[in-house]
């Protein structure tokens, strides 16, 4: 099977057949499965998903593994877009499990860890035996694995040409496995380098209460979905009860891959755990639930990681309310680069929570903004906002643009109608404005029937997405807009466009004609980490009786503080980002924003 065969797969149509009853297998570690009927959804439900009871400490029933060669043979059908939709009476979805990795040094650390998580809400506890410094297995595994636990345990002890820390043969490692299980662990990983290897050492005595998780961890790249495809059956054929697979992302249309696996195992019945490491892989650990992830994995704490870009237990649990994630769930995020450093998944996921709406915001760190729009082009990936460096080409990639977007020419908000168009908005324009204008008129005398901007000097540093929002929206209000930037010949474009004067940063330091300017902020510059950095030194900030940050972590730029103590008024990029998320909000849901909520997350979670 080729390429295209599973690039024309559609991976992203899975789920979309929501006039079709289906049955939802609500996970539980213990005993048999119990099949619940669901009836059918509306497209943006309010969020009804079942977080089911506490799990036992016992894995669930074994699965006879699928012989290798039925998942060959019928691997091109199963991915083709008829077969990846759930047929009316077929695919059982599991709850996918949340499990943290165990990575002191000590034991007695190790089991203190073990029931940290257990009191985050962890479903189980990976014990990485191969992190202990001194590791005896006769003397650590029965103090590790004594009765009762708080957590069921997943006994890894991972080689160092797996990305692991162990050093020596196999042998001692297979034994103090075989250890495990004989003490209880209700889930075991080999690496399928040597799993032949294990299975022939253990000699049929695995427990039935014990669940061998058979994996391959990829620290370079994500395979074609054909390589996958083949790796898959490669591990089933070793008689893996639950098959794992990690692999690294060089772009983050790369997760697509991962999600059309564990689809195509999903409805083959085929337990899987696949993840996608680093910062482009993030998402495939917060949506493997929509998918039909067997678990996903999260840090004690941050410093804890067991794999690059793994979120703590807590933020899946709180801020991204992964219990409630399943397959009718809208998808929405952030597009930029960087992405990590924003404070809207905190924002938007607890904005949804309060209206009841079935929807996840999760982060997109996005190279090429086309292509990642044409890979998620499922009606679920149904939102998004739009950040450094993209909002120009957003407009080139919509279908359609607000007259005001396009005037600005960037775009901060994309919408997917229901037949597919998307339609691009810019709410930061508004956000920003009215929080300048309400900024001067709470500490200068104004006129209230005019803007407070009208007829003044408006500097904008920067002449991206964000700088064409502030120059426009300023010209609008009447003010005389001054464009600086680092690169003359983009603040000349942007100065052409809007009838103002361009200069650059260099220029901008001697640039004083009169007292009483107003300057905006619309680069990176001070953004964290780099909070010593700043547009304009101190002095240079003296000409100025308003100065306006879009950055807004830290809190409190370099800027705005140099400028404060030149007595100038300052206005956080803070009131521009919770009023353009209000805006968003309204896009992504036909609902107004709870500003009251909004504002006080802002304020006491960011």
């Amino acid at each position: 099977m080729g390429e295209r065969a599973w690039s024309e797969c559609s991976w992203n149509t899975a789920y979309s057949n929501r006039d079709a009853p289906r049955h939802t297998r609500i996970h539980q570690p213990a005993g048999p499965r119990e099949t619940k009927q669901v009836p059918p959804q509306p497209p943006v439900p309010a969020n009804q998903v079942s977080t089911s009871s506490a799990p036992s400490h016992q894995p669930p029933g074994r699965r006879r593994p699928r012989p290798a060669h039925l998942l060959t043979t019928t691997m091109a059908a199963a991915m083709s877009v008829s077969a990846v939709v759930p047929p009316a009476a077929a695919v059982a979805l599991a709850r996918t499990l949340l499990c943290v990795p165990a990575t002191a040094r000590a034991p007695r650390e190790m089991a203190a860890e073990v029931a940290a998580a257990a009191a985050l809400g962890a479903d189980l506890a990976e014990l990485r035996l191969d992190r202990l410094a001194g590791f005896a297995p006769s003397r650590d595994l029965p103090a590790l694995l004594a009765k009762p636990r708080t957590l069921p345990a997943l006994v890894t002890y991972r080689p160092t040409w797996e990305g692991g820390e162990y050093e020596g043969e196999d042998e001692p490692r297979f034994e103090a496995l075989q250890l495990a299980m004989e003490l209880g662990a209700e889930y075991v990983d080999i690496e399928l380098k040597v799993a032949d290897k294990f299975i022939k050492f253990m000699s049929g005595k695995k427990p039935e209460t014990c669940k061998l998780i058979v994996s391959s961890h990829n620290y370079e790249n994500t395979p074609s979905a054909e390589e996958l495809g083949k790796l898959l059956a490669q591990i089933q054929a070793t008689g893996a009860d639950i098959v794992k697979i990690a692999t690294t992302a060089t772009e983050i249309v790369d997760v697509s891959r991962m999600f059309q696996i564990l689809v195509h195992c999903q409805e083959k019945q085929v337990p899987i755990i696949g993840l996608v490491m680093n910062d482009r892989g993030f998402i495939s650990r917060v949506l493997c639930p929509k998918f039909g992830g067997y678990l996903t994995f999260g840090s004690l704490e941050k410093g804890k990681e067991s794999a690059p870009a793994q979120p703590t237990v807590a933020d899946l649990i709180n801020v991204y309310n992964i219990r409630q994630i399943g397959p009718d769930t809208k998808v929405f995020g952030i597009i930029g680069k960087p992405v990590g450093h924003s404070k809207s998944p905190i924002l938007h996921n607890e904005a949804f929570r309060s209206v009841g709406l079935n929807a996840v915001y999760v982060p997109f760190l996005v190279d090429d903004l086309a292509k990642f729009l044409h890979t998620y082009s499922s009606p679920d990936f149904a939102g998004f906002s739009c950040t450094i460096p993209h909002k120009e080409d957003a407009v080139r990639c919509c279908d359609e643009v607000d007259p005001i977007a396009r005037d600005i020419g960037a775009v901060n908000t994309i919408i997917r109608k229901p037949n597919g168009n998307l339609v691009g908005y810019n709410t930061d324009y508004v956000g920003a404005i009215s929080a300048i204008e309400d900024g001067i008129r709470a500490t200068q005398s104004t006129r209230s029937t005019t803007s407070p901007l009208a007829g003044r000097l408006f500097v904008v540093i920067g002449a991206g997405g964000a700088g064409k929002a502030l120059a426009y929206g300023a010209k609008e209000k009447g003010a005389r807009v001054v464009i600086a930037n680092r690169t003359f010949a983009r603040a000349q474009e942007l100065g052409n466009l809007i009838g103002g004067p361009a200069l650059t940063l260099a220029e901008l330091e001697n640039y004083h004609p009169e007292e009483g300017m107003i300057l905006a902020n619309t680069t990176a510059i001070g953004m964290h980490p780099n909070t010593n950095d700043t547009p304009l030194s101190k002095q240079a900030l003296k000409s100025y009786a308003v100065v306006f940050d879009a950055v807004y972590t830290p809190k409190e730029t370099r800027l705005l503080r140099e400028a404060a103590e030149c007595g100038a008024t300052v206005v956080s990029g803070l009131e521009m980002f919770i009023r353009q998320a209000e805006g968003q909000f309204e896009h992504f849901t036909g609902m107004p924003a709870p500003d009251s909520l909004m504002r006080d997350i802002v304020l006491t979670k960011t």
